[in-house]
């Protein structure tokens, strides 16, 4: 009695769901597979950086080239571990590494600019016009190294602003390394009054810059008058001291001019405008 209630359509419904329960098994193993090669992988790629970052510096590799090797190798080890997971889920990768390979001539076009950073994070890995820790001015903007990625640099301005450069427009562009050489010259300009001794006020930056040790012998330093401003003898001072006292001479000899002129009474002059009446 049982066959005669069983019908075609209700045979094919049970196949068809048979069918479907095999293919979600076998879909849904490959998927789990995949997820636990791609937590795995991560892990893998997670060790093998850090195993990598204690190679470079135990070795004493400089830091701009440990950051970028970094980033490259990173990159590289997680697109290998996408293939790898493409082929788990039964896409075939030699006819998908083709696909990559024919769409990069594509992408590569779309994305001139990127590849350009690419190459000019290599022109300035070998080059080394600024390392890491260097100060440099570059692009309208300032600020110290702090990496040299595979596509940008980041700088940290002096208020601890992030700022993240282009290799491309930094490797080609102009660009100043205050930190390059290890002295730098620090300019001052200071004004007396018309009526004042210059000799005197000479002399009395001559004291300053001897009692300054930060303040280097040789080369010597400059004084000299260097213009006669609308209300102002002008004097210019120029003295060399090491790179990383630059800011801390500049602004302690402007402290120390400024107090010792008060005191010789040498007057340091300020814009001011006399008016004459006439009856």
């Amino acid at each position: 009695m049982e066959e005669l209630f069983t019908s075609p359509s209700n045979v094919s419904m049970d196949v068809f769901l048979s069918k479907m329960v095999d293919l979600g098994i076998a879909v849904g193993s490959k998927i789990l597979f995949a997820l636990l090669v791609l937590i795995v992988g991560r892990w893998i790629v997670r060790r093998l950086n850090k195993l990598l970052n204690r190679i470079l510096i135990k070795r004493e590799v400089e830091a701009s080239l440990t950051t970028f090797v970094r980033s490259l190798v990173s990159i590289t080890l997680n697109l290998l571990l996408i293939i790898v997971i493409i082929g788990i889920l039964g896409i075939e990768t030699s006819s998908f590494i083709a696909l990559f390979a024919s769409a990069g001539v594509a992408v590569g076009m779309a994305l001139s600019g990127t590849l350009q950073n690419f190459a000019g994070g290599v022109m300035i890995l070998l080059f080394k016009p600024f390392r890491v820790g260097d100060f440099i001015e570059a692009q309208g903007q300032s600020g110290t190294v702090r990496e040299i990625q595979i596509f940008n640099t980041i700088l940290t301005t002096a208020d601890n602003k992030v700022i993240i450069i282009p290799n491309g427009g930094l490797s080609t562009g102009l660009m100043k390394n205050y930190s390059k050489e290890a002295t730098r010259r620090v300019d001052w300009e200071f004004g007396i009054a018309y009526g004042d001794d210059y000799t005197k006020a000479k002399e009395v930056l001559s004291r300053l810059l001897d009692a300054e040790t930060r303040v280097l012998k040789d080369p010597a330093y400059f004084i000299a008058l260097t213009s006669l401003g609308e209300s102002s003898v002008n004097i210019v001072v120029r003295a060399w001291v090491n790179a990383p006292d630059y800011w801390g001479v500049y602004f302690d000899m402007n402290e120390k001019v400024y107090k010792t002129f008060a005191e010789e009474k040498l007057n340091i002059p300020f814009p001011q405008l006399d008016v004459h009446l006439h009856q």
